[in-house]
Protein backbone atom coordinates (compact mmCIF):
# COMPACT_ATOMS: atom_id res chain seq x y z
CA UNK A 1 0.00 0.00 0.00
CA UNK A 2 1.33 3.48 -0.90
CA UNK A 3 1.11 5.90 2.05
CA UNK A 4 1.91 9.43 3.18
CA UNK A 5 1.27 11.73 6.15
CA UNK A 6 -0.48 15.09 5.67
CA UNK A 7 -2.68 17.88 6.98
CA UNK A 8 -6.13 18.14 5.45
CA UNK A 9 -7.52 21.46 4.17
CA UNK A 10 -10.95 22.82 5.25
CA UNK A 11 -13.77 23.00 2.70
CA UNK A 12 -14.00 26.82 2.69
CA UNK A 13 -10.31 27.15 1.79
CA UNK A 14 -10.64 24.43 -0.85
CA UNK A 15 -13.55 26.38 -2.37
CA UNK A 16 -11.37 29.50 -2.75
CA UNK A 17 -8.61 27.39 -4.27
CA UNK A 18 -11.07 25.80 -6.67
CA UNK A 19 -12.22 29.24 -7.90
CA UNK A 20 -8.60 30.32 -8.37
CA UNK A 21 -7.77 27.11 -10.24
CA UNK A 22 -10.74 27.54 -12.58
CA UNK A 23 -9.54 31.05 -13.40
CA UNK A 24 -5.93 29.88 -13.84
CA UNK A 25 -6.95 26.89 -15.98
CA UNK A 26 -8.07 29.30 -18.72
CA UNK A 27 -4.44 30.49 -19.03
CA UNK A 28 -2.98 26.98 -19.36
CA UNK A 29 -5.65 24.48 -20.43
CA UNK A 30 -3.04 21.93 -21.55
CA UNK A 31 -1.37 21.68 -18.14
CA UNK A 32 -2.03 18.67 -15.90
CA UNK A 33 -4.21 20.20 -13.18
CA UNK A 34 -4.58 18.77 -9.69
CA UNK A 35 -7.98 17.78 -8.39
CA UNK A 36 -8.95 20.26 -5.68
CA UNK A 37 -10.36 17.47 -3.49
CA UNK A 38 -6.92 15.84 -3.50
CA UNK A 39 -5.00 18.89 -2.23
CA UNK A 40 -3.31 18.37 1.14
CA UNK A 41 -0.22 19.62 3.00
CA UNK A 42 2.26 16.75 2.85
CA UNK A 43 4.32 16.22 5.98
CA UNK A 44 6.05 13.02 4.81
CA UNK A 45 5.75 10.73 1.80
CA UNK A 46 6.54 7.15 2.79
CA UNK A 47 5.78 5.14 -0.35
CA UNK A 48 5.00 1.44 -0.36
CA UNK A 49 4.38 -0.19 3.03
CA UNK A 50 2.93 -3.52 4.09
CA UNK A 51 0.28 -4.03 6.78
CA UNK A 52 2.81 -4.75 9.55
CA UNK A 53 4.83 -1.59 8.81
CA UNK A 54 1.64 0.47 8.61
CA UNK A 55 0.69 -0.67 12.11
CA UNK A 56 4.16 0.30 13.37
CA UNK A 57 3.83 3.68 11.61
CA UNK A 58 0.48 4.31 13.31
CA UNK A 59 2.06 3.56 16.69
CA UNK A 60 5.03 5.84 15.94
CA UNK A 61 2.83 8.70 14.75
CA UNK A 62 0.74 8.48 17.91
CA UNK A 63 3.87 9.54 19.83
CA UNK A 64 4.21 12.81 17.87
CA UNK A 65 3.26 15.63 20.22
CA UNK A 66 2.96 19.27 19.18
CA UNK A 67 0.48 22.03 19.91
CA UNK A 68 -2.15 23.10 17.36
CA UNK A 69 -1.09 26.00 15.14
CA UNK A 70 -2.27 28.16 12.25
CA UNK A 71 -1.51 27.62 8.57
CA UNK A 72 -2.01 30.34 5.96
CA UNK A 73 -2.55 29.57 2.31
CA UNK A 74 -1.28 32.49 0.28
CA UNK A 75 0.70 33.41 -2.79
CA UNK A 76 1.50 31.47 -5.93
CA UNK A 77 4.70 30.62 -7.74
CA UNK A 78 6.67 28.24 -9.93
CA UNK A 79 9.25 25.47 -9.64
CA UNK A 80 12.04 25.60 -10.55
CA UNK A 81 11.56 29.27 -11.54
CA UNK A 82 9.14 31.45 -13.58
CA UNK A 83 11.13 31.21 -16.83
CA UNK A 84 11.35 27.41 -16.76
CA UNK A 85 8.06 26.82 -14.94
CA UNK A 86 7.30 23.10 -14.67
CA UNK A 87 5.10 23.30 -11.54
CA UNK A 88 2.57 25.98 -10.51
CA UNK A 89 1.90 26.09 -6.76
CA UNK A 90 0.10 27.83 -3.89
CA UNK A 91 2.14 28.84 -0.86
CA UNK A 92 1.65 27.20 2.54
CA UNK A 93 2.81 29.25 5.52
CA UNK A 94 2.74 27.41 8.82
CA UNK A 95 6.00 28.99 9.97
CA UNK A 96 8.10 27.17 12.56
CA UNK A 97 5.27 25.01 14.04
CA UNK A 98 4.59 23.35 10.66
CA UNK A 99 8.30 22.72 10.10
CA UNK A 100 8.58 21.26 13.62
CA UNK A 101 5.62 18.93 12.97
CA UNK A 102 7.15 17.68 9.71
CA UNK A 103 10.49 17.14 11.51
CA UNK A 104 8.77 15.28 14.37
CA UNK A 105 6.98 12.99 11.91
CA UNK A 106 10.29 12.41 10.11
CA UNK A 107 12.07 11.60 13.39
CA UNK A 108 9.33 9.20 14.55
CA UNK A 109 9.45 7.28 11.27
CA UNK A 110 13.25 7.24 11.13
CA UNK A 111 13.15 5.02 14.24
CA UNK A 112 11.32 2.47 12.07
CA UNK A 113 14.05 2.54 9.42
CA UNK A 114 12.23 4.96 7.10
CA UNK A 115 14.81 7.38 5.72
CA UNK A 116 14.74 11.02 6.82
CA UNK A 117 14.05 13.69 4.22
CA UNK A 118 17.30 14.97 2.74
CA UNK A 119 15.97 18.28 1.44
CA UNK A 120 14.69 21.13 3.64
CA UNK A 121 10.92 21.14 4.16
CA UNK A 122 9.19 23.62 1.80
CA UNK A 123 5.42 23.13 2.05
CA UNK A 124 3.33 24.07 -0.99
CA UNK A 125 0.27 22.83 -2.87
CA UNK A 126 0.92 21.78 -6.45
CA UNK A 127 -1.90 23.08 -8.66
CA UNK A 128 -0.55 22.21 -12.11
CA UNK A 129 2.34 20.49 -13.84
CA UNK A 130 3.60 21.27 -17.31
CA UNK A 131 2.58 18.70 -19.87
CA UNK A 132 4.92 19.40 -22.78
CA UNK A 133 6.20 22.96 -22.40
CA UNK A 134 6.85 25.30 -19.44
CA UNK A 135 3.85 27.00 -17.85
CA UNK A 136 4.88 30.49 -18.96
CA UNK A 137 1.28 31.41 -19.79
CA UNK A 138 0.53 31.39 -16.03
CA UNK A 139 3.12 34.07 -15.24
CA UNK A 140 0.56 36.94 -15.28
CA UNK A 141 -1.12 35.29 -12.28
CA UNK A 142 2.11 35.08 -10.31
CA UNK A 143 3.00 38.69 -11.20
CA UNK A 144 -0.41 40.01 -10.08
CA UNK A 145 -1.70 40.54 -6.55
CA UNK A 146 -0.74 37.74 -4.17
CA UNK A 147 -3.78 35.45 -3.81
CA UNK A 148 -5.09 34.85 -0.29
CA UNK A 149 -6.99 31.63 0.34
CA UNK A 150 -7.44 31.74 4.10
CA UNK A 151 -6.06 30.47 7.38
CA UNK A 152 -6.83 27.18 9.10
CA UNK A 153 -6.19 25.89 12.58
CA UNK A 154 -4.13 22.69 12.29
CA UNK A 155 -5.48 20.47 15.06
CA UNK A 156 -4.81 17.07 13.53
CA UNK A 157 -2.88 15.23 10.85
CA UNK A 158 -3.60 12.02 8.97
CA UNK A 159 -2.02 8.88 7.62
CA UNK A 160 -3.30 8.50 4.05
CA UNK A 161 -3.34 5.77 1.47
CA UNK A 162 -2.67 6.89 -2.11
CA UNK A 163 -4.24 4.85 -4.90
CA UNK A 164 -3.11 5.94 -8.38
CA UNK A 165 -6.04 6.15 -10.79
CA UNK A 166 -6.77 7.59 -14.17
CA UNK A 167 -7.26 11.35 -13.75
CA UNK A 168 -5.33 11.51 -10.46
CA UNK A 169 -4.76 9.52 -7.33
CA UNK A 170 -7.49 8.73 -4.81
CA UNK A 171 -6.58 9.48 -1.19
CA UNK A 172 -8.11 7.59 1.73
CA UNK A 173 -7.59 8.48 5.38
CA UNK A 174 -6.30 5.50 7.35
CA UNK A 175 -5.75 7.11 10.76
CA UNK A 176 -6.15 10.47 12.49
CA UNK A 177 -3.69 11.97 14.99
CA UNK A 178 -4.63 14.93 17.19
CA UNK A 179 -2.31 17.82 17.92
CA UNK A 180 -2.34 18.66 21.62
Amino acid sequence: MRIFIALDIPAEIRARMSEYMEHARSYAPDARWARVEGLHVTLKFVGEAGDMLIQRIKTALATVKTAPFEVKFEGAGFFPNPKAARVFWIGVNGEEPLTRLAAAVDAALEKLGIAREEKPYHPHLTLARASSHPLRELQPLANGPSPQFGTMAAREFFLYQSQPQRGGSKYTRLERFRLE
